[in-house]
């Protein structure tokens, strides 16, 4: 029997050996000490963290005071729209996030909470092939946000956004700007002194990191406020004793992608595109989607019309290929994904999206593998949906 392949890396990843080696010592007694403790146990914890902060700041061209550990990319956007809406209320300024109607669920839902706080949001349009409508962004700015988020590539279709435009914009209209670039670091070029951003995600587990740690780098601690209470770490805006251990972890694997990006970039976009290919070769009337936009190298999504994806899914995984279906089950019923519903997708393809991702592990091998079995499965679904359909 075949070893099962992996397709879904933008779900998470495996910790790198490089990465697991350098985070071990802060896991045992050579160096398990609390950073915040003065005695030698402590001073050895901190120097990790310190060097942990160089590496993530010269990785993403920050500086190392600009760096907050957090628990990974969810927390990092909480506090990124969160914390700017509440810095934005201490200062009499309108309690207003803006972000658009395909970022992650974690960006969706904090700007959410901003309305609980009393504040409002906006969702800022995009077109058919996922790009923000720039237009709307400044009809947007004219409202004077708090925060405008854009993440930098869409995590469900691989589209990339114009981030140095809307970071430009953004600081002409004097709105501080927040990027997700989870999907984006080690995928495409992420360097913040070429992005004019106030704040930028970066999650451990999507390049190599074990999960729960991630990062926000905060370019102007008066951007944004503390949306968790307690010693006063990391300058009061992310207190909490540090996850050292993942916090040395993210480091190396940032320094680890940022070196290699631009090779492995060249190697994940020719197997997406031999992948795209061979999958449409065995289902004719495959889509792709967002086809004729700019996408990152690692995504593919595609959408196989007559089939549901929970079933593409199942089937998939039963014939040995991990990958990620394009919709959610809420309260019983399956729902399109947002960001197809978004990008103008009617329901019905929505329901047959799938997403294929590819990380530093994949080969040619399972890019074979994935196309041997993808036509028998596509075959067998819309059999079983023909028949449902008459019962």
């Amino acid at each position: 029997m075949k070893p099962p392949v992996y397709l879904d890396h933008s779900a998470t990843t495996p910790v790198r050996a490089d990465v697991l080696e350098a985070m071990l010592p802060y896991l045992r007694a050579e160096a398990f000490g609390n950073p915040s403790s003065a005695h030698r146990f402590g001073r050895t914890a901190r120097a990790g963290l310190e060097q942990a902060k160089r590496e993530l700041a010269g990785a993403v061209g920050c500086e190392p005071n600009q760096v907050i550990f957090t628990s990974g990319g969810t927390e990092a956007d909480n506090l990124g729209i969160v914390g700017a809406a509440l810095a934005a209320r201490d200062r009499g300024d309108p309690m207003v996030a803006a972000v658009s109607a395909i970022e992650h669920k974690a960006i969706l839902a904090a700007a959410h909470a901003v309305v609980h706080f009393g504040g409002r949001e906006i969702i800022l349009p995009v077109d058919a092939d996922g790009q923000l409508v720039l237009d709307a962004l400044e009809q947007a700015l004219a409202e004077r946000p708090a925060v405008v988020s854009v993440m930098w590539v869409n995590n469900e279709v691989g589209v990339v956004q114009p981030v140095a435009e809307i970071a430009v914009r953004c600081r002409a209209a004097g709105a501080c700007f927040h990027c997700d670039a989870v999907q984006a670091f080690g995928k495409v070029p992420v360097s913040v002194k070429d992005l004019p951003c106030t704040l930028l995600t970066i999650s451990g587990h999507k390049i190599g990191a074990p999960k729960g740690i991630g990062a926000l780098i905060v370019r102007d601690r008066k951007a944004v406020e503390a949306i968790i209470h307690g010693g006063g770490q990391q300058y009061g805006i992310r207190p909490g004793t540090e996850n050292v251990a993942g916090a040395v972890a993210l480091g190396r694997a940032a320094q680890l992608a940022a070196e290699e990006q631009p090779a492995e970039a060249a190697r994940l976009e020719r197997l997406r595109d031999e992948l795209a290919a061979g999958l449409r070769a065995v289902v004719s009337d495959l889509m792709i989607t967002a086809e004729g936009g700019r996408r990152a190298p690692h995504i593919l999504n595609v959408i196989v019309p007559g089939a549901d994806s929970e079933a593409l899914l199942m089937h998939l995984d039963l014939a040995g290929v991990a990958v990620s279906s394009g919709s959610a089950c809420s309260t019983g019923a399956i729902e399109p994904s947002h960001v197809l519903t978004a990008m103008g997708v009617p329901r019905d393809l929505a329901l047959g999206a799938l997403r294929f991702s590819l990380g530093h592990g994949s080969t040619a091998a399972d890019v074979e593998r994935a196309i041997e079995v993808f036509g028998s499965v596509v075959g067998k679904v819309r059999a079983l949906a023909g028949v449902l359909g008459r019962a």
